[in-house]
């Protein structure tokens, strides 16, 4: 049952909060919807339309100005921990403080990062298995063919990868040379380009999540030592 006695809606969503402070104020300003216990973290269920098209994603940011937030997608009320799992992993890989940076981010946003990034455990081993080729490069050459890679696997041509990557086509069809010789006929395998393509997306997402891990930390005030008194 949601506030006020009534039945639950046909669909539900999880928002996901960094931190639980005011949280009931926030209940109250959202209307209908369950919060989460003192022992459990923080974050409401609401109803799943509550958060639907432009109007009804610009109130819930307006309730929660200032607050790390996460909004899961909409799910039958039965499944309303798949929502809360999937918002609670979104907002672990933004690691976003409260405060006037702080954003809401939607689940509906991120689908296909928090699909490859599910297990990061396997998101890695399929890393190490289909990326070796790059293996022993410098982090600059990798980082490069890597780009370049990605793009062509996304179906560009020269011209378009060099114009995605600000670069000339012939520096294109030299990396893609480079990179022919690293993978083999692996390039020429749908599959193995599909897990290709996958690891290099993994890859990108991980150094993402761990660049803003670890820019958060530096942005927390640290606690300020009490002088001693002489």
């Amino acid at each position: 049952m949601l506030r006020g006695g009534r039945p639950l809606p046909e669909t539900v969503r999880a928002v996901m909060l960094r931190t639980g402070t005011d949280i009931h104020l926030v209940a109250s300003a959202l209307g209908d919807c369950l919060v989460s216990g003192p022992d459990e973290a923080p974050g409401l269920l609401i109803p799943g339309a509550l958060a639907d098209g432009p109007d009804g994603r610009a109130r819930l940011k307006g309730v929660l100005r200032h607050r790390a937030a996460a909004v899961g997608h909409a799910v039958p009320a039965r499944d309303a921990a798949a929502s809360v799992r999937a918002a609670s992993r979104l907002l672990d890989l933004a690691c976003a403080h409260d405060g006037p940076d702080a954003g809401v981010m939607f689940v509906d946003d991120h689908l296909s990062s928090l699909v490859l990034l599910e297990d990061e455990s396997l998101a890695r081993t399929l890393i190490a298995r289909r990326l070796s080729p790059l293996a022993g490069l410098s982090a600059e050459r990798c980082e490069r063919l890597e780009a370049t890679l990605l793009a062509w696997l996304g179906g560009m041509g020269a011209p378009e990868v060099a114009k995605a990557l600000s670069i000339h086509p012939q520096t294109v069809r030299y990396r893609m040379r480079q990179l022919e010789k690293l993978f083999g006929a692996r390039l020429r395998d749908p599959r193995t380009r599909f897990e290709i393509e996958m690891a290099l997306r993994c890859r990108r997402l991980i150094a993402g999540a761990h660049h803003r891990r670890a820019a958060a930390a530096r942005r927390v005030p640290r606690q300020r030592r009490p002088v001693p008194r002489p």
